[in-house]
């Protein structure tokens, strides 16, 4: 019977729950692919938690050595007033710079400066420039894709030599008649000859953030890829490059050595006749081989961005370090969403299992955080090996689905307690059913138990005749105000109302609240009620009723029954069913004439272990429906 009792109540209220977590993962599950695949509204999510760990690995990342900064900085700015005067210099000052480098043959002198203008009081200056980058076929310039393309300009088809490209890789310049006539949309180094150009865009690519962390390879322009400089010279230096139209950077905490313009042109022009041989050695060995990246770090530059080592970041500095990844291989890959969408599905479905098999949902959030502590360490490994693992959309999904999940058990939960209260405070006084909320019972839990319990029938007598001379609303009135007292009495000594049948009365001890004194219990119960009831009896002689032979007679037995929830889901009673309670009914039809209270031997022994006060007077043994044994049954009496 308990088996049968427990499987019929658990089973539906347990399946919807297991239902809820099956379609909340799907869903999660269904949302997790089209953002890792499609959607990419995390995105920023991620990068800045890349952030972190570039910002953690910063230091160990040791910046190329093989690339040296000649910052036009502030200071540079004052010093060159003496050869220069004020910024803009005449153009002759970086002729000047790259023929006094040339003579250390370093293998390439990449400028981040725009020479987009000709100066036309200085064409001379200009001339000279162009000149000496004609010269030196190590020298690259930069280019700015423009937003609008520029009728004036030079157009695409021209340029291909000049951004390293042969004229055949780019069919569709040639078929393009906007292309082909249209000027190009590019900024370019106009004050220069163009047959002297080498070229590579040097557009910043910022994230939706305003964080610079990827620099372009290529740029699609007219159906023409064009290069940017890091890529072009990393091109030249048979350096491979990585896969893609950009590339993620990796940034050293202590950035590339750096000159400053003012103090090197001095020292390269002004001084450089009475440099000694070990001056010139260590020339020398500063910029053999070297990669020399010209820029200006200057306020008026205008040119500082945001980086994930923070702001103000010279543009110089971003070119440099984008030279370093591509020519020392060290740019950073970005893991497919595959393996994002494997991680999450897979936590998804483990918080899934966890909350259909019950696990308390602390332990399952302690898991959780491990997990994402775990993730988090094992993505911030990975990029000490230029990886970078996606780790925080999934771990973002995993939470919001555990928060989702645990809501909603905590909703459930409530409900299933403020209908456990509902349903107790019909049974029980609200000192009980505050104890049963608190211990987290619910109708499911407490359904199909076997328990020790004592049960009680109260019956009245007489109350037939009674109910004659009354009218049916009378009638009504006086029971309610009967059973009032007599359940303030069950209730005052932590019983169980069961029911009402008729004008009989069932009640319980032991259950849902354990009770070691269950029988005790009871029989003080019986006591009181058999007082209540001779006080009514007073009560209706006072007001002048005829009270007639208006009685009552209680049974009592103490056994086990199975308690719990029975009956549909729209109503259900709390009551206890088996032969213990057939018993105790028995033994109440046999108080007629024997006694106003009766208990069975069974009682009778647990109350006294219990440590009952009362004394017990055999009643005899008597013939009960349905039992082959007599049953013996005793009268109890309080202490006076």
């Amino acid at each position: 019977m308990h088996s049968i009792l427990s499987s019929a109540k658990k089973r539906p209220l347990s399946a919807s729950p297991t239902r809820v977590h099956l379609l909340l993962t799907l869903v999660f599950l269904l949302v997790l692919a089209c953002e890792l695949f499609a959607l990419r509204l995390f995105a920023t999510a991620e990068a800045r938690l890349g952030d972190i760990y570039m910002r953690r690995h910063a230091h160990a990342f040791a910046a190329d050595s093989s690339i040296v900064i000649i910052d036009i900085d502030d200071a540079s700015m004052q010093v060159m007033q003496e050869y220069a005067g004020l910024w803009a210099w005449p153009r002759e000052i970086h002729a000047d710079l790259i023929d006094a480098l040339a003579e250390f043959a370093p293998r390439g002198i990449v400028f981040d400066i725009a020479f987009s203008e000709k100066d036309t009081r200085r064409p001379k200056s200009d001339a000279r420039l162009s000149e000496s980058v004609s010269r030196h076929p190590h020298v690259y310039l930069s280019a700015v894709r423009l937003a609008t393309m520029d009728a004036r300009g030079i157009a695409l088809s021209e340029l291909l030599p000049a951004f390293g490209l042969e004229q055949p890789q780019a069919p569709n310049v040639a078929a393009s008649e906007g292309a082909g006539k249209q000027g190009a949309a590019i900024q370019l180094p106009l004050a220069i000859d163009q047959p002297a150009w080498r070229l590579g865009l040097i557009n910043s690519m910022e994230d939706a953030d305003g964080v610079l962390r990827r620099y372009r390879l290529r740029s699609e322009l007219g159906g023409v890829s064009l290069p940017s400089l890091p890529a072009r010279v990393a091109a030249v230096l048979k350096a491979p490059l990585p896969e893609g139209a950009d590339f993620l950077m990796r940034w050293p905490q202590q950035g590339h050595r750096r000159l400053p313009y003012g103090e090197l042109y001095r020292l390269l022009t002004e001084q450089r006749p009475a440099l000694g041989p070990d001056e010139v050695h260590a020339l020398d060995r500063l910029f053999r081989d070297k990669i020399v990246v010209v820029g200006s770090s200057a306020a008026g530059s205008f040119d500082h961005h945001l980086t994930p080592l923070g702001a103000g970041q010279p543009g110089v500095d971003v070119l440099a370090v984008a030279l370093d990844n591509l020519l020392t291989g060290r740019s950073v890959r970005t893991a497919g969403p595959a393996g994002p969408f494997l991680f999450g599905a897979v936590l998804l479905c483990l918080l899934a299992y966890g909350f259909v098999r019950a696990i308390h949902p602390l332990g399952m959030g302690v898991a959780l955080l491990a997990a994402t502590g775990g993730a988090l360490a094992a993505a911030d490994h990975f990029l000490s090996q230029n990886l970078l693992l996606p780790v925080a959309t999934p771990l973002l999904f995993a939470w919001a689905w555990f928060g989702c999940a645990a809501l909603a058990g905590y909703l459930r939960e409530r409900r299933s307690r403020e209908q456990a209260v509902a349903l107790f405070r019909r049974f029980l006084n609200p000192g009980v059913v505050r104890q049963i909320v608190e211990q987290g019972e619910t109708v499911e839990s407490l359904s199909g138990r076997t328990r020790e319990i004592t049960v009680l029938f109260s019956d009245i007598r007489g109350f037939t005749s009674l109910s004659e001379k009354r009218s049916p609303q009378e009638v009504v009135t006086l029971l309610n105000r009967y059973f009032e007292r007599q359940v303030d009495v069950v209730f005052r000594h932590g019983g169980t109302l069961d029911k009402f049948i008729g004008d009989c009365i069932m009640a319980f001890w032991g259950a849902p609240v354990d009770d070691d004194r269950h029988a005790a219990q009871a029989v003080a119960a019986a006591l009181e009620m058999e007082q209540v009831l001779l006080e009514f009896r007073q009560m209706l002689l006072e007001d002048g009723s005829d009270v007639g032979d208006f009685d009552v007679g209680i049974g009592i037995h103490s056994g086990p029954a199975v308690v719990g929830f029975i009956g549909a889901q729209k109503k259900l009673e709390y009551t206890a069913i088996g032969d213990t309670v057939n018993l105790a009914s028995r033994v109440e039809g046999l108080t007629k004439g024997v006694a106003r209270i009766l208990v069975t031997r069974e009682t009778m022994q647990a109350a006294k272990l219990q440590g009952t006060a009362c004394t017990f007077a055999p009643r005899g043994a008597h013939d009960v429906k349905g039992r082959t044994e007599r049953v013996e049954l005793y009268e109890p009496r309080g202490t006076t």
